[in-house]
């Protein structure tokens, strides 16, 4: 015989939102809808007494697994992508003000490392006006068009070791940190450290902006320390 619930629980579902999201289940961005619901005791099939609120949850599209809404908090692929070349762009960009205009090898590293960030049309005038257009807004950072093209950018153009700067380092590095395994972490900072030892040893600017990388990326001191030792040891330019 077939066997039939007497008694039982059933949530009415209805969808109030959609939209992409990275699902834990099948490990790739999916679309999701947002759902709420109402639970009923059901006796012989027929609901007959409401049983309370249920979700809101995020319904996977194809797996159909439910999530709570923190799933939200890990980004896309695409977005995480996004994050990450932002964040390579923005590491240049300090180490660039650092005095690293002055340096054709330096600038060429800076160009590579966007380039394999996903920037795969950058160009080193690209990187040298984007430069020069934060230097003339005073309202985050002071300097000017010559400062970033003439090579000084360390001295008297962007200041590399100034509060703008490091905030523009800490919006772009903190909210990627959480998202990163300890290694990436690392790899990131240890890019920024290929770019400063282009030309020789780190400069007290670049070794100061590569600092406020690693407290962005929640790297511990000791870490970072060893880290930028270990570069300046695998570097052509030894101390």
């Amino acid at each position: 015989m077939r066997n039939v619930c007497v008694v039982g629980v059933r949530t009415s579902w209805r969808t109030v939102a959609d939209g992409e999201f990275f699902c834990p289940d099948c490990g790739g961005d999916r679309n999701y809808l947002r759902r709420t619901g109402r639970r009923r005791l059901v006796v012989l099939g027929i609901p007959v007494l409401a049983r309370g609120d249920a979700g809101p949850v995020l319904e996977c599209s194809a797996c159909r697994g439910h999530f709570g809404l923190d799933a939200l908090d890990h980004p896309t692929t695409v977005r995480l992508s996004t994050m990450l070349r932002d964040a390579v762009h923005t590491v240049t960009l300090a180490l660039l003000a650092a005095g690293g205009t002055a340096s054709r090898t330096v600038r060429d590293a800076a160009v590579t490392a966007v380039r394999k960030a996903g920037s795969a049309d950058c160009t080193e005038d690209q990187l040298l006006t984007l430069l020069a257009a934060l230097a003339a807004d005073t309202g985050r950072m002071t300097g000017t068009y010559e400062a970033a093209t003439g090579g000084h950018c360390g001295h008297q153009g962007l200041d590399p070791c100034g509060t703008a700067l490091a905030i523009e380092l800490h919006e772009a590095l903190e909210p990627l940190a959480p998202h990163l395994a300890p290694a990436g972490r690392e790899s990131l900072l240890l890019q920024g450290a290929r770019i400063a030892l282009a030309d020789g040893p780190c400069t007290p600017a670049e070794r100061k902006v590569l600092s406020t990388v690693g407290v962005a990326l929640a790297l511990d001191p000791e870490d970072v320390d060893r880290l930028l030792a270990a570069a300046a040891r695998s570097s052509r330019y030894r101390r």
